[in-house]
């Protein structure tokens, strides 16, 4: 019987991704190869593990039956490198999924530690919105996702990133930086900046300050957080953002916080994955995030 290692990874990633195209980008190959990989496969098993229609692929019942037999496989080839003690030195390719938030704040610290400690793994990096990441990870096409909630659906494997709170912020040469607790009518004062509409906060701030009848306030949403800061520091509102954000604009003056007593909740983020699925070493990049997570500061100037 003549299996290979290649067949078997071609199997799963069909099987999990659903498509020919995809587990050939994934395995970086092209799609005739992954053709022929699995066609050799069960020409060797001398079964029929999955039935190819027109843009769909579906299991047989004996596919299904052998795909947990073949994820052992994988896993069981993982643990063989790692008991030679060479895991940090197997070359692979993750594809990790982040929020815009995490991609300005602790990302470049925890890229440089996975380079530390896995020198020879790729990641590929996906930057999006927390609602955009959630398909992609179910459907696997991507590892893992640093992501914050609300989680309708859970995952075998996670780890807690923190919890990161928001601060109102706008320019140090608008007068409202200047009172003590300034009231929602000074608020509306200015156009308030908000993240998408598709972001957890949007339809917060949006009910805080009337909903969509609130015909007082300017409410302006952003596809960027980053855009959000840029225009406050432009005079062109006032922007409440996660306070690891702005940091370093409120250190050097561009900004200033705005002593408003509400504030949308906290944005609590996990590294979720496929437990069953991933290579162990996503597990591994799951517990560095979480390392490098908690101990990041989470406020500006004291604030938390």
């Amino acid at each position: 019987m003549n299996i290979n290692f290649k067949q078997i990874e071609a199997f799963v990633w069909v099987a999990d991704l659903q498509s020919f195209r995809r587990a050939a980008d994934r395995l970086n190959t092209t799609q005739p190869n992954i053709s022929t990989r699995l066609i050799k496969l069960e020409q060797a098993l001398g079964v029929k593990l999955m039935e190819r229609d027109a843009g769909s692929v579906r299991l047989t019942a004996k596919g299904k039956q052998m795909l947990e037999a073949a994820r052992q496989i994988l896993r069981a080839a993982e643990y063989f490198v790692d008991t030679a003690g060479r895991a940090s030195q197997t070359a692979s390719t993750i594809k990790l999924g982040v929020t815009e938030m995490i991609a300005n704040t602790w990302l470049r610290q925890f890229l440089r530690a996975v380079k530390e400690q896995f020198p020879y793994l790729n990641i590929e990096l996906v930057v999006d919105l927390s609602t955009n990441l959630k398909p992609q990870l179910f459907s696997r096409s991507i590892d893992i996702a640093f992501q914050n909630g609300p989680f309708v659906r859970a995952t075998s494997g996670s780890e807690d990133l923190g919890r990161f709170p928001f601060i109102w912020v706008g320019s140090p040469e608008l007068n409202i930086t200047e009172l003590d607790q300034p009231s929602k009518q000074d608020m509306q004062t200015f156009p308030i900046l908000a993240h998408s509409r598709e972001a957890k906060q949007y339809p917060e701030i949006e009910a805080h300050f009337g909903g969509k009848k609130g015909r007082n306030t300017n409410l302006i949403s952003s596809s960027s957080i980053s855009s959000c800061i840029h225009m406050a520091i432009e005079r062109m509102g006032i922007t409440a953002v996660p306070a690891a954000m702005v940091q370093r604009y409120l250190e050097d003056g561009q900004l200033s916080v705005i002593h408003y007593t509400w504030v949308p909740e906290p944005l609590e983020f996990l590294a979720r994955y496929d437990a069953s699925a991933t290579p162990a070493v996503v597990a591994d990049m799951a517990r560095l995030a979480k390392d490098i997570a908690l101990n990041y500061p989470k406020g500006g100037l004291g604030i938390e």
